[in-house]
């Protein structure tokens, strides 16, 4: 099997421009696939920047959109994933990520979880998505998308793994905090994330893809760092923090069939355990649980 070329377009977009960044990613795209990448990652809403509030409107589109249909013919031979703001059939507005392959959009995963803490407001202007699905690719192997914040709640890439992922692929626009944190090997956010990453890695045996943007939106700076491990949570390839990159790693998939074989963690799952105990906790909190005479506890 030949090596999986991944392209980490790791930039900075302008905010609200859709035009504009429409036709980055395209360069992009064609720079990624003379490369020889045969998988282009962009970042979270790198079509419209990040701090858009009531800009989010104006640059919402259907899956369906001309736009990105025409996006998606750059794809030709190749895969690539997008962030954009999907405008929904009953105009709900969401933080989407689209897998584009051969002309086509062939998965679209919406953000499950929209922070309201520290700087972040996201559920002022945005849907929170419903459900979450891995994708079959041209390449051969599952796709697991998720968006930033998601990568926060360890069922997500978990869940992906399970249903088929062997690469999983977040994309982010993290901002830059606990710039002081030395002892913590510099920029605190760079460190939680490479923490994160490799642990999912490990735990599900899978290929980790993260691009995180750079760039300043509305005096917000986003760090950067993207980066691409390998299922032993090695990292195989990192952007520079702050800088614009299109950043190449060769993968062997291979690899993932190794370290399922050799730590078959996933086959070990018990999601029926989970199920039901997810169950139980869920009717507690919300005073539905039985106290053995079939009648619900009083809280």
């Amino acid at each position: 099997m030949q090596p999986l070329r991944i392209a980490l377009a790791q930039l900075a977009p302008e905010l609200g421009l859709l035009d504009a960044n429409l036709d980055r990613h395209r360069e992009l795209l064609i720079e990624a696939r003379a490369a020889g990448a045969g998988l282009i990652v962009f970042p979270e809403l790198g079509l419209t920047g990040y701090h858009l509030q009531d800009l989010a409107a104006e640059v919402a589109m259907a899956v369906d959109d001309p736009r990105l249909i025409a996006l998606a013919s750059e794809a030709a031979g190749c895969s690539a994933v997008v962030s954009f703001v999907e405008e929904s059939t009953d105009h709900r507005l969401f933080i989407a990520a689209a897998l584009l392959e051969d002309g086509a959009v062939r998965h679209v995963q919406r953000k499950l979880y929209l922070p309201t803490y520290g700087l972040f407001d996201e559920r002022r202007f945005f849907a929170a998505g419903d459900a979450l699905r891995a994708s079959p690719s041209r390449l051969g192997v599952g796709i697991g998308l998720a968006i930033c914040e998601d990568f926060w709640h360890l069922g997500v890439p978990a869940l992906l793994a399970l249903d088929g992922a062997q690469i999983l692929v977040n994309v982010a626009s993290s901002p830059g905090r606990d710039v002081a944190a030395v002892n913590a090997g510099g920029l605190g956010t760079a460190v939680s994330w490479r923490t994160l990453l490799r642990t999912y890695a490990q735990l599900t045996t899978s290929v980790v893809v993260f691009c995180n943007r750079v760039g300043v939106d509305e005096s917000v700076s986003f760090w950067g760092g993207s980066m691409v491990l390998g299922p032993t949570g090695d990292v195989i390839v990192e952007a520079p923090l702050y800088e614009e990159a299109l950043v190449l790693a060769d993968i062997e998939l291979a690899g993932i069939r190794r370290e399922r074989i050799g730590l078959p963690l996933l086959r070990d799952e018990r999601p029926e355990l989970l199920v039901r105990e997810l169950g139980r906790i869920v009717a507690e909190r919300a005073g539905l649980a039985e106290d053995g005479t079939g009648a619900p506890m009083a809280r």
